[in-house]
């Protein structure tokens, strides 16, 4: 073994395997797809923060996703973007920039599940017990749930890295676009068993964590809905709860994808695409299913619009 590639300071990244036709316009779609993502997710907390009548939990609590979506994007997407237009051999990393890269992309990843968890127990309070609604939402609890979401997050997220950063490198090779837990414990040669059961236990728990609180939290807000004569309330139980029931399914559904995948060797192509959609389909389609649901926001921008044409 070289001690040039022993726990290496400069790592390579493979990256997408794109043909010289398809470089321009690979690199097009992701580079506007980045720029639509920070549009529209920064106009969605600018907006929720200048019109204090979005100044409730449902719309304070929301605001933690598009942050996530900008903060996990612009960590891996321009590094990505940047990739694309130099030479496989060229694409080299700073292990520290690496693992900064690893650690926000488990982040985000997390902080989906952890968000809607919290947005999910936030629609449960006003729909199922709507008398104590502001009793229980105050700005206290909406700042617990935003600080519970990015702490548990942080904490999981940390020991997985913490693992694999104690391992000694014996390979210099990233087999992924970007950087991720399991392309950099794979730069070992000594044994990632520990490594292994964490990552496994750590997605089960989440995974169970995020799916069980869903399912419950919709099956009483059906029974509710069911046994209620209010058709008030079901219509906004089925507008507000449809809003976050199709956002969690598009991120479950691109997850699920990418782990799918990561099971048929022969797909690694696909593998590293579906990874990269993972950040980009969910973060821009959150503030578009967001936007056209929510009355008060398209009220806002219909005022705004209106104005500027005056």
């Amino acid at each position: 073994m070289e001690n040039s590639t022993y726990n290496s300071l400069i790592l390579q990244v493979e990256g997408l395997n794109v043909s010289n036709e398809s470089i321009y316009p690979v690199f097009l779609f992701f580079f506007c797809s980045y720029l639509f993502i920070l549009v529209a997710n920064v106009g969605i907390v600018v907006l929720v923060f200048i019109d204090k009548k979005l100044h409730q939990p449902m719309y304070l609590l929301f605001c933690n996703l598009p942050v996530n979506d900008i903060v996990g994007n612009s960590i891996m997407l321009p590094r990505v973007l940047s990739d694309i237009l130099v030479p496989p051999s060229e694409r080299l990393i700073s292990y520290y920039e690496c693992v900064l890269q690893a650690f926000t992309t488990h982040m985000f990843g997390t902080t989906s599940h952890t968000i809607l968890m919290i947005m999910a127990f936030d629609r449960y309070v006003a729909i199922c017990n709507p008398l104590r609604y502001a009793a229980i939402m105050t700005n206290k609890m909406v700042v617990k749930l935003t600080v519970s979401a990015w702490g548990v997050a942080f904490v999981l997220v940390g020991i997985l890295l913490g693992l694999t950063i104690r391992l000694n490198r014996c390979r210099t090779m990233i087999m992924n676009p970007y950087c991720d837990n399991a392309s950099l414990f794979k730069l070992s040669c000594e044994s990632v068993f520990i490594n292994n059961v964490y990552g496994l236990t750590f997605t089960v728990v989440l995974l169970s964590a995020s799916i069980g609180s869903i399912v419950l939290t919709y099956a009483k807000i059906t029974v509710v809905c069911v046994t209620s004569k209010n058709q008030s309330l079901n219509s906004k139980a089925l507008k507000t709860c449809s809003t976050h029931l199709m956002v969690y399914l598009i991120m479950i559904f691109s997850g699920i994808s990418v782990i799918t995948l990561h099971r048929f060797p022969q797909y690694s192509d696909y593998r590293k695409l579906s990874g990269i959609l993972f950040h980009v389909i969910p973060c821009s389609l959150n503030p578009v299913i967001y936007g056209v649901q929510s009355k008060e926001i398209r009220r806002f921008l219909s005022k705004l619009f209106e104005h500027r044409n005056m």
